[in-house]
């Protein structure tokens, strides 16, 4: 094993052993910030919502470009349902193993790591920031506040694609629909309006909803998930529930146009079902206040924008020719399933291109791993696109 690919290895393991569930990233944070500036790197701190933020100064012969990822991970469940301790990050054959070793300490610890080499030899043609953000699993705070701080015409998303190209993904919007009737005993449901019957209608107007599709993402979609009642006893009448919907959407449909679609479904099933024209249905967009580990409070919307990047766009086609240079061999690019913070970049301006190592289709699950020759794969690109992108897609 080389000695970078070791550096990244040992680093990884250490990111695995640190927790970092969202609003708890303060640690991990120290830990990517130290290791930024033992590897060398010009400028190091962390703003005020907590993100990381590391820079390699250029030659001023060309635009900043960013490298990113984000510093939080989803909870681990049951560890007994694991195969391996979720926080160990032990190594079994070719393989570490632990929660984030997919999303997203492997490709952290390859864009660190990887990027860092640009101290080794000339310096890239323009400055290049590596970041790492907070709060990404829960709505994106410092994908927000970077898009806004440090916004630059390229950035690489560093979510696991299989260390090959991705261009774009469909957008998460989450809507809550609150349906209001009358509460009574559960003898007596007559003297009541049970808003669950609103409520299956509702649901029914989901199933034959007419969506937009794009090309490259397919179609829109929307998938109720949990329910709430105003009860905790079996025998009586709830008087409000309240539907939550997750609803991915395409580039060109905003969160609010998924509102206004699931609002109309509600004004039909009223307006077609008289029993029910004493209930009422509003569908929203929930705004939640989220604090960082900074003590920074942040309201923010359940909608994250959707992107897609032309096949022929300049950032697209220039990692491409990167890509193939470094890797010896063709590998298509293609879209992710699930939204990132590209999304938040792409609607400040950016040209977000996808980029990380390991199987997107591990991630949140208890047999999330990595390669470990992914890693040293992802850290030969990394640093390719680091030295060219930018100059090369400008």
């Amino acid at each position: 094993m080389s000695g970078d690919l070791q550096h990244c290895v040992d680093f990884l393991q250490q990111l695995i052993r640190t927790l970092s569930l969202p609003g708890h990233e303060g640690e991990l944070a120290s830990l990517v910030a130290n290791e930024m500036r033992d590897l060398g790197y010009d400028e190091v701190r962390i703003d005020e919502v907590g993100n990381v933020l590391g820079r390699i100064e250029g030659r001023g012969q060309a635009p900043d470009l960013m490298f990113n990822t984000h510093l939080d991970h989803v909870d681990v469940g049951d560890p007994a349902g694991w195969p391996h301790p979720p926080f160990g990050g032990e190594i079994h054959g070719d393989r570490v193993w632990g929660r984030g070793a997919v999303d997203i300490k492997g490709p952290m610890a390859a864009q660190v790591v990887g990027v860092a080499r640009l101290l080794k030899g000339e310096r890239p043609p323009g400055d290049v920031w590596v970041t790492a953000v907070v709060q990404e699993e829960i709505g994106g705070v410092g994908a927000r506040h970077l898009a806004e701080t440090l916004p630059t015409p390229i950035v690489v998303v560093g979510e696991p694609s299989h260390n090959t190209l991705r261009r774009g993904h469909r957008g998460r919007t989450e809507l809550v629909a609150h349906i209001s009737g009358r509460s009574v005993h559960a003898s007596v449901p007559e003297r009541g309006v049970n808003p669950l019957f609103a409520l299956g209608l509702f649901l029914g107007g989901l199933e034959t909803l007419e969506m937009p599709n794009d090309p490259d993402l397919g179609p829109s979609t929307v998938a109720p998930t949990l329910l709430r009642t105003d009860q905790t006893s079996a025998n009586v009448v709830p008087g409000e529930v309240w539907q939550t919907c997750d609803w991915r959407n395409i580039p060109g449909q905003s969160g609010e146009d998924a509102r206004h679609m699931l609002q109309a479904v509600a004004a039909q099933v009223l307006a077609e079902n008289p029993a029910h024209a004493e209930s009422e249905i509003d569908v929203v967009i929930p705004v939640i206040e989220r604090r960082t580990y900074t003590g920074l409070d942040r309201p923010i919307p359940g909608a994250n924008p959707a992107y897609i990047l032309p096949a022929d766009h300049p950032a697209v086609v220039a990692a491409e020719d990167i890509c193939r240079e470094v890797l010896k061999e063709e590998r298509p690019t293609g879209v992710w399933q699930f939204a990132t913070d590209g999304g938040h970049f792409a609607e400040a301006g950016m040209a977000p291109v996808g980029f990380g190592p390991g199987d997107e289709f591990l991630a949140h699950t208890v047999n999330e791993h990595i390669e470990i020759s992914t890693l040293e794969e992802s850290m030969a690109v990394n640093e390719a696109l680091a030295r060219k992108l930018a100059s090369e897609a400008s």
